[in-house]
């Protein structure tokens, strides 16, 4: 009995080909992004995700301080000043866009932050990007940000708003 090939494109690479030839479904796996003023919710929102059967990818000093049980040091990092400079903030962004290239899509934990709802900032917009190039699904877990001036930029990306309902997720993975 011969058994034919089906290659997959890059948004069904959640699905691998058995020896017996027939398909097996594996768990998702999402890398949070999100400011890193908002660590500390995304922790949280790490266990409703894993709680849905989600693998997730957290950036790396959220993953450290969810292991530690301690609060966040780098959103008041001054990379001017940190003894290493501006090339820490190189290391965690290049790892962090590792961290994309090996899950199956992206979801962004965007809350107020400065006044604004819904913050996405630059650094996010950037995963956004590494993730759209890279042909991944993109998931925003609240509305549209308000009066940013990178919008036509975050909506360029056609990602996936999910105004606040993380179960909403399990339609799309």
């Amino acid at each position: 009995m011969e058994s034919s090939l089906i290659i997959h494109g890059p948004r069904s690479q959640k699905d691998s080909l058995c020896y017996n030839c027939s398909m097996v479904k594996q768990k998702t796996k999402l890398a949070v992004c999100s400011s890193a003023s908002f660590y500390k919710k995304v922790i949280a929102l790490s266990y409703e995700l894993e709680a849905l059967g989600v693998d997730i990818a957290l950036p790396k000093t959220a993953q450290k301080m969810k292991q530690e049980g301690r609060e966040n040091d780098e959103a008041t990092t001054d990379w001017s000043s940190s003894p290493i400079g501006y090339h820490g903030k190189a290391l965690l962004i290049r790892g962090h866009f590792d961290e994309i290239a090996k899950c199956d899509a992206i979801l962004v934990a965007n809350y107020e932050k400065h006044g604004k709802q819904n913050y996405i900032g630059p650094n996010v917009l950037m995963e956004m990007s590494t993730a759209f190039f890279l042909s991944k699904p993109i998931y925003i877990l609240n509305g549209q940000p308000n009066d940013s001036p990178l919008i036509d930029e975050i909506l360029g990306l056609e990602p996936i708003f999910l105004n606040g309902d993380i179960q909403k997720l399990k339609e799309f993975l």
